[in-house]
């Protein structure tokens, strides 16, 4: 049987992680209070940025900035679609 948690981000009981999805006290608190579907909704949007804002991952400071803006994202003030400026959303195909 899944592991269940309430989730902090979408507010219901939903599957929980396997493991900490990262390294640390972030890693923990994201495993216990964050669901498979909200994880995988903060990966594309960290992706969006990361390719939004052309990122190098090999700097520090921008795997630091990143894990805060996770942080932010479920414990946050939040961050959105806005912190990637020129994000237009897919079009639903008709």
């Amino acid at each position: 049987m899944a592991r269940m948690v309430k989730c902090i981000k979408l507010g219901k009981e939903l599957e929980g992680l396997d493991f900490p999805p990262i390294p640390g006290e972030l890693g923990k608190k994201i495993w216990l209070n964050v669901s498979k579907e909200a994880w995988q909704s903060w990966q594309q949007l960290q992706t969006m940025m990361v390719n939004e804002y052309q990122l190098n991952l090999s700097d520090p400071n921008v795997r630091k900035h990143l894990l805060n803006q996770c942080d932010k994202y479920f414990f946050g003030d939040g961050v959105g679609t806005e912190a990637v400026p020129n994000y237009v959303p897919p079009t639903e195909a008709k």
